[in-house]
Order: structure tokens, then sequence, then C-alpha cells
């Protein structure tokens, strides 16, 4: 055990924290709620104390996307405080992209005072009475896995261990706990807590060897098998067993509304982003941490097709409603899974002859949806406004094998390779917006050492809080290039009209009510009013220039650069 001096329970978190070995606190919106924190951070900065820093975010949208980034990419839990019910209500759409990514972030608000008197922490502001919630954790309870009300001091240390174990718990996600001002600001003479947390996640779990047996037994006989993944990147090693199994039967893997780099896109077994085109032919279809793996609507397998799922969860039970069958399901550690299955298929009989035809006719689909991928680009290439495949593939073109590319919905995958986990991360299928210039941040923080650039659309980038964004690069000098793909539109919600009404009205119209964005800000402005380059690009001719010298700002000179690119809509 340790016992440390502190003066509140405020400060006796930041202790436990840090000795727990939390690199950053984001604080997004301080309030009223908070002085025992801000006095607590001010202390250690006056004894010239390293280790957990403060990250003052001015937007709590920012704030849990940063938080989700830097966890994503470091691959360790994040903590954040957010301001009482109404920053609460600002995070929760990050909490419920972080609950659908399985991302561990462990946010804590503060909780007006419930005494009205008799404390030195009773309420002082009008504000205290109109901020409080008969049940704040009810705002946001149905996308955290776990959410408590600190009643106590001599409560915290248990609390803090349960919340960072239970996030990263398999599957990992969100908690929520909220901190009284009673209770964060009480006085304590000492702080009393174990060097190790006595609370930690579950080790990874591998099925159990029937399972897997008859999930190889299955494989082996299959004649058209196929693979789709989502985001099995998630754990980058990962990656590296399902290579083996792909090349040990021939079996081809689909990417399909994919998050991560699951497998890599040079491969001659990769065969592009679209299941409806292979689903309706594959006897055995094998899904890795997919939570939609086709639209049934589009295409779905045949009666005869056997479903194998290798997830953590893969009935997806906090889903309330998800029909995708499942005849086999492998439960726990994909990692863990897939080299089991490898193991097992290294000592069955296959059948060498029907694995090598499979092996000849992928690579042959792989070599077509290349062509193909490349005459469309060549297609566009010179169109203006400029088209979102040539900025895509502006973009891939000046990227390293270890840069990162975060990206919510835009960036076109068959124009840019990714071959090394951890290096591609789009936004999670929860679609809550503004997400990816806070995650940018967040894998800056966690990589600082790699060159971090964000594709995003200006609708997006607008949820994004600008202002907060560029004033958290500026702040903590983290240099990403942000390239805003802006078509002045929602452009989702346009093709959303069009596959609704095809021949309506919004089809025929010149523009769609509700889903336009003009006139449309001046986003290199607003970029360059916070120490950034920023650059509009109207010429398709220009852009690869123009994408190289926002590189060279980022990565020479340090600074953040914004490529606003005028496209398609």
């Amino acid at each position: 055990m340790k016992k440390i001096n502190v003066d509140s329970t405020g400060e006796a978190l930041l202790e436990l924290l840090d000795a727990r070995g939390v690199v950053y606190f984001f604080g997004g919106g301080g309030g009223t709620d908070s002085p025992p924190v801000f006095e607590a951070f001010a202390k250690r900065v006056a004894q010239g104390r390293s280790g957990l820093r403060p990250i003052t975010v001015t937007h709590e949208i920012t704030t849990v996307a940063m938080a989700h980034g830097y966890s994503m990419v470091s691959g360790r839990p994040s903590f954040a405080m957010v301001h009482t019910n109404v920053g609460t209500a600002n995070a929760i759409s990050g909490i419920i992209n972080a609950a659908r990514a399985r991302v561990p972030v462990f946010l804590v608000a503060g909780r007006n005072p419930i005494t009205e008197k008799g404390h030195h922490t009773s309420r002082l502001h009008g504000v205290h009475w109109a901020q409080e919630c008969f049940d704040q954790g009810s705002m946001l309870r149905e996308f955290v896995k776990w959410d408590y009300q600190l009643h106590f001091p001599e409560q915290l240390e248990t609390a803090v261990d349960r919340g960072f174990a239970v996030a990263q718990d398999s599957p990992p996600g969100p908690v929520y706990m909220t901190l009284p001002l009673e209770v964060l600001g009480q006085h304590l003479d000492d702080f009393e807590y174990s060097a190790e947390p006595r609370l930690r996640a579950s080790a990874p779990r591998r099925p159990d060897s029937e399972a897997i047996q008859a999930a190889a037994q299955l494989l082996a006989a299959a004649k058209n098998p196929i693979i789709i993944a989502t985001a099995l990147g998630r754990d980058p090693d990962a990656v590296a067993p399902l290579v083996r199994v792909a090349e040990r039967l021939a079996l081809p893997v689909v990417d399909f509304w994919h998050t991560h780099m699951n497998f890599p896109q040079d491969h001659p077994l990769h065969i592009g982003y679209d299941s409806a085109l292979y689903v309706k032919d594959a006897d055995v279809i094998v899904v890795i941490e997919a939570d939609v793996p086709w639209i049934p609507r589009t295409a779905e397998p045949g009666a005869g097709a056997r479903i194998i799922q290798i997830d953590e969860d893969p009935l997806y039970r906090d889903y309330p409603y998800r029909g995708f069958p499942t005849d086999i399901g492998l439960a726990g550690s994909p990692r863990l899974t897939l080299e089991a299955l490898d193991e097992v298929l290294a000592g069955m009989p296959l059948d060498g002859a029907a694995i090598e035809e499979r092996r000849g006719r992928w690579h042959r689909e792989n070599e077509r949806k290349k062509k193909i991928w490349g005459e469309h680009m060549e297609a566009v290439r010179n169109d203006t406004p400029i088209d979102p495949k040539w900025i895509s593939q502006c973009v891939g073109d000046q990227l390293s094998e270890d840069d990162i590319v975060i990206t919510e919905y835009v960036m076109d995958p068959s124009v840019a390779c990714f071959t090394r986990p951890g290096t591609y991360f789009n936004h999670s299928h929860a679609g809550g917006l503004g997400w990816g210039p806070g995650a940018a941040l967040g894998a800056k923080l966690a990589a600082p050492d790699r060159t971090v650039v964000c594709c995003i659309g200006d609708g997006c980038h607008m949820f994004g809080v600008p202002a907060s964004t560029h004033h958290m690069a500026q702040a903590n000098d983290l240099p990403v290039l942000f390239v805003i793909y802006n078509n002045a539109a929602w452009g989702k919600s346009r093709m959303a009209a069009f596959n609704y009404a095809p021949d309506g009205y919004a089809a025929r119209a010149g523009k769609v009510p509700l889903c336009e964005l003009e006139p449309a800000p001046d986003y290199a402005a607003i970029c360059e009013a916070c120490g950034g380059y920023g650059r509009t690009v109207t010429d398709p001719a220009q852009l690869p220039q123009a994408m190289a010298e926002a590189l060279r700002v980022v990565r020479d000179e340090g600074r953040q650069a914004l490529l606003n690119v005028i496209s398609k809509k």
C-alpha cells in the first residue's frame, strides 16, 4: 500500500490516475463542479510534478473524440471529464461512437452540489439548481458498460479501478462516473491506495476447441468460402493470423464498411469492399468483427450457406435488432481464435488442388478489380469540381507505410492502399458526426512521431467544431493535416433521398431541401486563424502539389494544415 498527503478527493483522484499510468486528463469545459480538480492540478504545477498532463479542451465533442482517438491508436484506456449534465449531453454522441467502436473511454462528469448550505462546497451559483438531474447517468446508460456516482472519498480507488477494468474487459467500451462536488471537494489528510490495481480486466478468451474444430472442418470442405471483415484491425496483432488462415485455404477477404486495416490491401486475396458481389455464391462465410457483414435488402447468402462469426460478441447483444445468421459463433479474442483455427487447419488433410484452383481464381478477380478501379480513376482525374476519388488518390500517393489516416466516411479505399495494421481508422457505424477531427488530434497525441491525416467532409468538419479543433491543434502542438472534401452538402443525406425516391422531386432538383450547406465557410481561414497553413483547391491539376506542400508544413514546420478541396456533390 502507498499513503500520500492530499488536500481533497479531487487531488486524490489525480494522484491515483497518475499512479495507474494515465498520461492525459482530457478536460472538456470544466465548470463550477470542478474547482477541486483545478486546484489539484495547480498544486502539481507549483510542485513541478510531471506525469499526468491536463489537456484543456474547448468543446465536449472534441473532448470525447480526442479521448477516443488516443485510445484507438495507443491501445490504452483514456480518461476525460466534462461538466455536469450539460457537458454530458454534448459528450453523448461521442460516447455512442465509442460504444459501437468498442473503445475504452472512462468519462467522468461533475455533479452539482447536493446541499444548499452547510458545506464549503454547497450551492453557490444559480446553475446549481437548474443543472441537477434526478438520474444524470440515465442520459447515456444505454451506451456505457458501467455507470456510478461516487458517494464517499474512501470509494475512490475501487471505483476508479473498477471503471478501468470494466472499460477494458471484452468487448471493451466506455464507462461513466459522476462526482458530486461535496465528495470531490471533501478535505482529506491523506490517501492510501494499492501500488497496483486489484481490479483488472479478464484475460482474452479463446473459444472452446470443439467449436474451433467444427469451424475448421466446415472451411476445409467448403467450395467457395469467403471472409468478410470490418474491425479486426482494432487489435493490430490479429491481422497476421488472418493472413495465415486466408493464405492456407486461399480464402478471399472483403473489407465491408471497414473501420480498420484488417488485411493488407495489396494482397492478391483482397477482393475489395463490397460484400454484395460475393455473398450470394458463397457456401461458407466467415464474418470477423463485422456488425453488418452485408445489407440484406441488397444481397444475402443462399439458403444453404453456413455462417461462422468470429467476434468478441458474435450476437452483438447491445444491438436491439440484428438478424445475421450465426451457425457457429466463436466468441472471444479474434486474434486467439484465428491462431487456434490456423493451428487446427495446419494439422488437417486439405485438398491442395482445390485450394490452388481457388487461389488462382481469386488472384484473377483481384487483378480484375484493380483494373476497374484504375479505369474509374483515370476517367475522373481531371474533373472539375474535383472528384472525391482523385482527392483520395492524391492523399494515398503522399502517404508512407507508417502514416495514419483518420477518415469520416469520405476517403475512397479503392485508390489508397493500406498494408500495415494501425494505419487506417474510419468512423464507427454509430454515425455520430464530428468524430474525425478530434480523433485525429487524439491519434497524434498517441503517436507523436507519425504523420496523421484527417479526411472528412465539410459537414462532418462543422460537426467537429472547427474552432475547437484548430485551437486544440495549436495549443497542444498537434500538427495534423485536415483534408476537407467540400461538396457544400450533406452528401449521405442527398444520397438517401435519391435512394428513397429515385425518380422523385429531390432527385430532379438542383438543390435538395435540408441537405445543402451553402454558402460554405472559408475553412482554410479558420485553420490559419489558429496558426496553421490553409489553402483552397479548385483545380484538380494543382491538387498533388497542394497536398505535398501541406504535408511539408505538417512534417517539417510542425504546424497543422488544412486543404479545402472543392469537390463534386
